[in-house]
């Protein structure tokens, strides 16, 4: 799956929105990647992550043994992927503050895992995931995401980086946010409707 269908697939799904948003990682941007708009469609979520499973090494896929991702946003992306892999899949959650396997997961100690995400913008909920993954006991071989739009600036302690779409997209720490200086009020995306909000896809050629 080439870059430019990857990007056409999110204008298909309404996914690639512009606008003025609050991104989970508290950082303000003018665009945002509504991945469950396109994983909301079980053939669209197959594709993207059979994808994804395949742009990593194929020395290091037959190493793999676990697919994990941290919830909410990476439960269906850790499951397709799992599934073009045929192993299984788990998720992370917060709780108490910090990210941990729940729900009767386990980890065999030294079992081998693939930790995913759907956007990667900091990095921040990935690495946290990496490390509860470690906590269980596993190891982190590689890290791959459908999107990587930090602008290469994620670093994951040596865990070799997989994704699919290297995104360039801006984003600002809120107080330097020209939005807001231009009196803009930032959205959460997800929170409420589409059309309420004010959202549009993103212009072609994007």
């Amino acid at each position: 799956m080439t870059p430019e269908q990857v990007i056409e697939l999110y204008r298909q799904d309404a996914a690639l929105l512009d606008g003025h948003f609050l991104l989970s990682s508290g950082r303000h941007s003018d665009t945002y990647l509504q991945s469950a708009r396109v994983l909301q469609y079980p053939e669209h979520a197959a594709l993207l992550c059979a994808a994804v499973a395949k742009a990593i090494p194929e020395p290091l896929r037959r190493q793999l043994q676990v697919v994990a991702g941290p919830a909410v946003g990476a439960i269906l992306v850790s499951y397709e992927t799992a599934r073009a892999l045929k192993m299984r899949s788990l998720f992370t959650e917060r709780e108490g503050g910090r990210m941990r396997l729940r729900r009767g997961f386990a980890i065999a100690p030294g079992e081998r895992v693939l930790v995913v995400e759907d956007v990667v913008t900091t990095g921040g909920s990935t690495r946290e995931c990496i490390t509860a993954v470690r906590e269980a006991g596993g190891e982190v071989l590689a890290v791959a995401s459908i999107i990587d739009r930090s602008g290469s600036i994620s670093d994951f302690g040596g865990v070799p980086f997989f994704p699919l779409l290297r995104l360039p997209v801006q984003s600002w720490e809120a107080a330097d946010c020209p939005l807001c200086a231009a009196g803009g009020t930032p959205v959460k995306p997800g929170s409420r409707g589409l059309q309420q909000d004010g959202w549009k896809t993103a212009a072609p050629g994007f």
